[in-house]
């Protein structure tokens, strides 16, 4: 008979169970998975339980310390992702409970964002649609090569969006707060003078920084006004790297031809949002690093994590 109790978090596809051998630890752990997200903190309790372990799936639900300190049988978090903002680590060790993670692969991330820069520029969806209520053509697309492409924060995503960029024949500039020429070099782009001469003269600025004291707000009012009429711009990083309601008044009055978004403020995403229905914001609902092959990974190793720490080994440990 199962001695200890696991809850896996906002699976949303349902697909958590089947991606992972979790009978492999049948004998030991009784394993469930929620689909819906539960905002309620009270009926988050509820739902948690009695569990000791938690699998959560990245940042979907915050776990702060009043959260933690209601949770008595907790002893083990798991998260995908080796970094999780929205888990207060150090309330956890304090409260007793290992915080383990799993590794994550940037290509998903990477591939949605030149999605939705290729969607935004080439208006894929609105297109798509008038073709499935019997229109036809109706926008002008922006062609990309030859165009700039400007990269705010050239870490490993980064780096990889700019390569494909070049792959698309496009002149390709980066900046972020710490970047050397060195680095840019080594990434073969060119070191933009500063933030706002990127903003000035790329048509695509796309988003890879991570999100932190430093560079939360890193585009606002001000920075928008500078990009051209006819930019976009991509955010599948953090939606607290930029300002979201400096950007629908930039929209709004035409600063800018559009963006493309996969994070958000608050996830999910209120129904009454004005980011669901704009019609210069291609939108998706974080979409980063939900792909196949890299949910197969997180919970095989999400189920490893526990079995570690069953063993009283725990492995891929976060500290704060």
């Amino acid at each position: 008979m199962p001695q200890e109790s696991c809850v896996i978090l906002d699976d949303y596809q349902g697909v958590a169970l089947s991606l992972a051998p979790w009978e492999r630890i049948a004998d030991q752990v009784t394993v469930r998975s929620v689909k819906e997200y539960i905002g309620s903190t009270d009926a988050l309790i509820e739902e948690i339980g009695e569990a000791s372990i938690l699998v959560v799936i990245r940042e979907r639900t915050p776990l702060p310390r009043n959260i933690l300190e209601r949770l008595p049988n907790l002893r083990l978090i798991v998260t995908t992702g080796m970094r999780n903002a929205s888990i207060d680590v150090a309330a956890a060790n304090e409260l007793g409970i290992t915080v383990c993670g799993t590794s994550s692969s940037l290509a998903p991330t990477v591939e949605l964002t030149w999605a939705l820069i290729l969607g935004a520029a080439r208006h894929v969806v609105p297109e798509a649609l008038r073709l499935r209520e019997g229109g036809w053509q109706e926008t002008l697309g922006t062609q990309l090569s030859g165009r700039m492409l400007g990269v705010i924060g050239l870490g490993r995503i980064g780096s990889e969006v700019a390569r494909l960029g070049q792959a698309f024949h496009m002149n390709v500039q980066a900046w972020s707060p710490n970047l050397t020429a060195e680095r840019a070099a080594a990434a073969n782009v060119t070191l933009a003078e500063s933030k706002a001469a990127l903003l000035a003269t790329s048509d695509v600025v796309t988003l890879h920084l991570v999100l932190s004291p430093t560079t939360r707000g890193i585009i606002g009012v001000e920075d928008l006004s500078l990009m051209q009429p006819g930019a976009y711009l991509v955010n599948t990083s953090r939606a607290g790297l930029v300002d979201t309601a400096a950007l629908i008044e930039t929209l709004e009055q035409g600063g800018i031809a559009g963006a493309a978004i996969d994070v958000f403020d608050i996830e999910p995403l209120p129904k009454d949002s004005p980011l669901r229905a704009h019609p210069k914001i291609l939108a998706t609902p974080h979409l980063g690093y939900v792909a196949d092959a890299n949910y197969r990974t997180s919970f095989k190793e999400a189920l490893e994590d526990v079995e570690a720490f069953l063993s009283g080994n725990p492995v891929r440990q976060i500290k704060p």
